[in-house]
């Protein structure tokens, strides 16, 4: 069943992300796609995720076809126009991606091409209109198109420090909701007691919600999350447990096994992030009980 498919229907949907390679050995990707393969309900490929250089998602979410993967890609205003961008959307329907995240992208500062000008000749509620329009047969500059592609697309929500910042980004994911997105990515939870009260606040978006886990793979990791990311609420008694754990990265992947089956419970589906320990998914599916 699609991605789609088990979304509509109230499916729980699983999917881990990866990122392209740095360069074109893709072997590393192909492998780790074939770990999860009929574990997996798609796989979301970043584009330039943190501002660094890599190919593109348009070619990551081939790949992971080629494979037998179902792929999900980014779409950034950072990079590119409003006309590359369209061009892009475009060409991924023609190559059979069938899964867009609309995503806002971080400053160049942070990435490792830090002279590039970013375009953002878009903003993201403006994104999502355009593929709307794309879907409806017309680019956005009102001209018809000859065949209309068609997409399930998403949106993401950023951390909240507080409650009053929760409310803005809930705002602002309505506002998206009504652009064209039709699930809802939020950031990592590492308290599934905390993000559990949070969900009727969600469900009153009226569409799926999909929580991230992020693996953390170390205790220096989990107290840099929990001082400088806002809203993580990482507890001291999940960082003494790894601390205390006679081997940290086993214990790490558990927990984010343990969260992943948690959050089965209160939400249609999950979005895992190993950063680099793609390899590893198995294990977190495995203790997932997925």
């Amino acid at each position: 069943m699609s991605f789609q498919k088990r979304l509509t229907s109230g499916e729980f949907v699983v999917l881990a992300e990866m990122n392209t390679p740095k360069g074109v050995d893709i072997s590393e990707l192909v492998n780790n796609a074939r770990r999860i393969k009929g574990r997996v309900d798609a796989v979301i490929v970043p584009d330039m995720d943190n501002g660094i250089m890599r190919m593109s998602a348009l070619a990551g979410g081939v790949l992971m076809h080629q494979q037998g993967v179902e792929s999900i890609i980014h779409v950034y205003c950072r990079d590119r126009n409003r006309m590359a961008l369209q061009g892009d959307i475009l060409a991924a329907h023609v190559l059979g991606i069938q899964n867009l995240v609309v995503v806002h992208s971080e400053e160049m500062g942070k990435g490792d091409h830090r002279d590039a000008k970013p375009v953002d000749d878009l903003d993201e509620l403006e994104l999502l209109g355009a593929i709307q329009s794309l879907q409806q047969g017309a680019d956005m500059a009102g001209f018809d198109l000859n065949g209309r592609p068609s997409f399930t697309v998403g949106c993401t929500m950023a951390p909240s420090a507080d409650d009053a910042a929760f409310e803005k980004e809930l705002s602002l994911a309505r506002k998206k909701i009504e652009a064209g997105a039709q699930f809802v990515i939020t950031p990592p939870v590492y308290d599934l007691n905390r993000f559990s009260a949070a969900m009727d606040a969600f469900k009153k978006l009226g569409v799926p919600i999909i929580p991230t886990v992020f693996l953390i793979k170390s205790v220096g990791i989990a107290r840099y999350i929990a001082n400088y990311e806002p809203g993580a609420h990482i507890s001291e008694e999940l960082i003494k447990r790894i601390r205390k754990a006679p081997d940290t990265e086993m214990e790490c992947l558990k927990i984010a096994g343990e969260t992943v089956a948690g959050l089965k419970e209160v939400a249609q589906g999950v979005h895992i992030i190993t950063l680099g320990w793609e390899y590893r998914l198995p294990e977190i599916l495995d203790y997932a009980g997925i």
